[in-house]
């Protein structure tokens, strides 16, 4: 088992909604340092008068700029990667710009840390890179291709990468809960599709899934958690059972549903009983490093609307209300 005792954590977009709540949990543990890689120099002022505790430091800098990431990367034993360009509409019409940060700047992270001698990096994913119609869940795509193909680049070095992919986060800068909070006062709710489902995961969820799979990894895996759908009516109702549904179109690169695993992929993917582990077609993934996982049935997919966990709206206003105390 991976220890995590006395090992430095760096973290990407460490000041995101993620980030903060992953550098919470961590502090618990007892590692050595804990460092927060971040653009935002006032989301780092405001998390440094958050967080006091004498091992945790701030390094103001971009995936961009490889130099600077390997000057961060010194002394770091592990890497989480978070940051990226992220919201769907501002990618669309800003693709050089989602491009640079979520592909190249995911390249100038693993050469980074191959450099540096890091021992494990997890990159964080989203359903939206399994069979992708936006150019976000794209630049996921290609992302979670190079760090998985990575593991083939380290040569003699220790370094090993693997992903974290899931769904949509209750509370998270930006999603459809605080959204739906802001405008219920007016009276309407508006709703793209009146069919749309998601994938629905919390903060303190996704944390520990990223933490126990740092523990798992051993190079090349996308870890997927099996979690609970949601029909975004029925969030509506959640948190605004008074409000009139008004139904506006689905907006330039939106699904109707979310694809965390596709049938083609399903085909070398494992089943662990609360998790899916998609493995890596490369030569050096062997038998042994997938002891323990079944192979799932010809034809499976894992898809937002045939999911078997559904979330009642008791259960997301519950939810709803949870994830945007902490927030």
């Amino acid at each position: 088992m991976y220890e995590l005792k006395g090992k430095t954590i760096l973290i990407t977009g460490g000041t995101g909604s993620f980030g903060r709540k992953f550098v919470s949990k961590i502090l618990e543990m007892d590692v050595k340092k804990v460092i927060v890689f971040s653009r935002d120099e006032l989301k780092q002022y405001e998390m440094a008068q958050e967080f006091t505790d004498s091992r945790i430091r701030f390094f103001i800098g971009d995936v961009r700029d490889k130099d600077r990431l390997v000057q961060a990367f010194n002394g770091v034993d592990i890497v989480i990667h978070a940051a990226a360009l992220k919201h769907v509409g501002v990618c669309e019409y800003n693709p050089f710009e989602a491009i640079k940060t979520n592909i190249h700047g995911a390249q100038n992270i693993i050469e980074a840390a191959i450099n540096s001698g890091v021992e494990k990096v997890i990159a964080l994913s989203t359903d939206k890179a399994a069979s992708p119609v936006n150019l976000y869940g794209a630049t996921k795509l290609a992302s979670d291709k190079l760090f998985v193909a990575a593991n083939s680049y380290v040569g003699m070095k220790k370094t090993h990468f693997a992903v974290v992919r899931y769904g949509n986060v209750v509370g998270s800068r930006g999603s459809v809960v605080p959204f739906f909070q802001k405008v219920k006062d007016s009276g309407k709710i508006p709703i793209t599709d009146e069919r749309m489902t998601r994938f629905w995961i919390t903060l303190d969820q996704g944390v520990q899934f990223v933490i126990d799979n740092l523990r798992r990894m051993r190079g090349g895996e996308i870890f997927v958690p099996k979690i609970p759908s949601m029909k975004v009516t029925d969030l509506a109702i959640a948190i605004a059972p008074d409000c009139e549904v008004e139904i506006i179109g689905i907006r330039p690169g939106e699904k109707l549903h979310e694809v965390m695993i596709t049938e083609d992929d399903a085909r070398r993917t494992l089943d662990y009983g609360t998790y899916y582990v998609i493995q890596p077609e490369f030569p050096w993934w062997t038998i042994e490093s997938s002891t323990g996982g079944k192979p799932l049935p010809e034809g499976f997919s894992y898809v937002s609307n045939t999911n078997i966990q559904w979330l009642s709206v008791e259960e997301l206003r519950s939810l709803a209300s949870d994830g945007t105390e902490g927030d």
